[in-house]
């Protein structure tokens, strides 16, 4: 490999606790294409939807303006149906696993797509941009409650018809009869009690760590929203004496010339390098 492999194993090994910020390409680096092209789950399961509105993956797909709520709900169904149900076909969470066993840890995530929760406990994970998992109302105002949006998906995709569901079956709030929306990043994205909660979390375990050997550990997070990991990354490993920094992408690892002493920057797939790894640290116990 064209990293520095000592160095990688060193900043883990030696870490006291790890912080991951995980944008996007570590979906991809498990292998799940879905979002950003349209692989076989696509074509297979909305291949009408993907001929019809010329969408290129389901990210594209979920900003594709629908002719009425109908369809745009029986797209969203399927969405959910693909990201829920599409298992990893590389082991790259499974070896993350193995890399944090035995350390403090705490995940933060751009990534709505719980693939996570798959891996690891709830209080281990702050999903930073919403979960999927969850609906809330398209007016705010009135209703700030957060509803499990499996039960609707279900009922919803069951009942799908030339790409359409009926006009009842559209998911509705409880409090104001507005329609309800993924839990996601948008103009209405709702920044309520579990938002705050999912900070609280990264807030409490940088605190606990501060002081120590902190490893902040970057994977896949690309130019579209630095803000959210990148930039908060960067900042703490400035302002904390004994914290380092790794970056691991294939096409954006990149960090600031001001903690270039403390940085290690690997343009590698972040499923090859775990892989590696896992390798060493299982031959150096």
């Amino acid at each position: 490999m064209d990293f520095d492999e000592e160095q990688l194993l060193e900043k883990i090994t030696d870490a006291d606790a790890i912080l991951v910020g995980a944008g996007s390409g570590m979906s991809v680096a498990a292998g799940l294409d879905f979002w950003y092209r349209n692989d076989e789950n696509v074509l297979e399961q909305m291949g009408d939807f993907v001929e019809k509105y010329g969408f290129n993956g389901m990210f594209n797909g979920f900003y594709t303006r629908y002719p009425d709520q109908e369809t745009r709900w029986a797209f969203l169904a399927k969405l959910c149906s693909i990201m829920f149900n599409t298992p990893a076909t590389k082991p790259v969470y499974d070896n993350l696993k193995k890399i944090l066993s035995g350390k403090k840890f705490h995940i933060m995530t751009t990534n709505a797509d719980e693939m996570f929760n798959r891996y690891f406990d709830d209080d281990k994970i702050s999903a930073i941009q919403g979960d999927w998992g969850f609906f809330q109302s398209s007016n705010t105002l009135t209703d700030q409650n957060l509803y499990d949006s499996i039960p609707y998906m279900k009922k919803i995709k069951n009942n799908i018809n030339n790409m359409q569901i009926p006009t009842e079956l559209i998911p509705r709030s409880k409090v104001n009869g507005a329609i309800l929306e993924p839990w996601v990043r948008s103009q209405i994205f709702l920044e309520g009690d579990r938002y705050k909660a999912e900070y609280d979390k990264i807030n409490t375990f940088i605190k606990d760590n501060q002081e120590k050997k902190l490893l902040l550990l970057e994977l896949g997070v690309g130019r579209m929203t630095p803000m959210f990991i990148q930039q908060p990354f960067w900042n703490l490993t400035y302002n904390l004496p004994k914290a380092s920094y790794v970056n691991i992408n294939p096409k954006d690892a990149m960090t600031h010339p001001k903690i270039e002493d403390k940085s290690l920057v690997i343009h590698e797939d972040i499923n090859t390098v775990f892989a590696d790894i896992v390798k060493n640290l299982q031959v150096s116990k």
